[in-house]
């Protein structure tokens, strides 16, 4: 499994340009951990997200963002490569001959195609039933990125409710110089939580689970082409062109 190397790149780079211009105006690392600010700002998010996500939703949300480091495997050469065999496989033997192919597939979308072509199902009717499984397959995964999205919504509006707390302490110590620093603190750093997490990791992640999902989903929307192709007797020739305009230099 491949890393995906500049979402690690782009992570490290955002906390050091905070940490670096932190430093650079003379402060100090130890102002920006407030345990409690983290505490109230992760944690109510967590909880919001919870609150408005059914259980699967939530526990694929969690599962998907692995996808930011390690990406699904979309190698759109290999597809086009197998639909061509496939294709020369049906014109010389006829479609009853991909039988054997279903049985080696690991994919169970593509057993799926192949069956119904081997069951003679004229390439409108796959087309429709192969595309039906597609659309629900592609919401339930956005609403699984989603998640990330509304973490990212919610996040900034619990930081400010952990700067408001923070004040209320310190209204209440006032008396006390002694307690008003650390309030303050408090204060300003669950805004800066609040503000960096939505915009340093929600948001970014849930914008490249939905990158990920429009690659995988068109992967399977040429196999449905490919398909169909095989159903109509087209040329291998005219099918794997057809197929190859879906990407451009190898690549989704």
């Amino acid at each position: 499994m491949l890393m995906d190397k500049i979402s690690i790149a782009g992570l490290l780079l955002g906390f050091a340009a905070i940490v670096g211009g932190q430093l650079l105006e003379g402060g100090h690392i130890d102002s920006l951990l407030q345990p409690t600010a983290f505490l109230i700002v992760v944690g109510g998010t967590l909880g919001a997200v919870m609150l408005q996500s059914p259980l699967s939703v939530f526990r694929d949300g969690m599962r998907m963002a692995r996808w930011v480091v390690f990406p699904p495997l979309v190698e759109p050469k290999r597809l086009i490569a197998d639909i061509a065999r496939w294709s020369q496989i049906a014109r010389k033997e006829g479609l009853l001959a991909l039988e054997a192919q279903i049985r080696i597939q690991s994919d169970p979308f593509a057993a799926k195609g192949l069956q119904l072509l081997v069951d003679g199902a004229d390439p409108e009717s796959l087309r429709e039933v192969l595309e039906v499984e597609i659309s629900a397959w592609e919401s339930n995964l956005k609403a699984a990125a989603r998640v990330w999205e509304s973490a990212g919504g919610y996040s900034p509006t619990i930081g400010i409710m952990a700067a408001v707390m923070g004040l209320i302490h310190v209204m209440e110590n006032l008396s006390d110089p002694s307690r008003l620093g650390g309030g303050i603190a408090v204060a300003f750093v669950a805004t800066i939580y609040g503000v960096g997490a939505a915009n340093l990791i929600f948001l970014p992640v849930a914008k490249k689970l939905l990158t990920h999902i429009v690659r995988i989903v068109t992967l399977r929307e040429m196999l449905v082409d490919g398909l169909a192709g095989i159903g109509n007797g087209d040329n291998p020739h005219i099918i794997e062109g057809r197929l190859k305009g879906y990407f451009v230099d190898g690549t989704l």
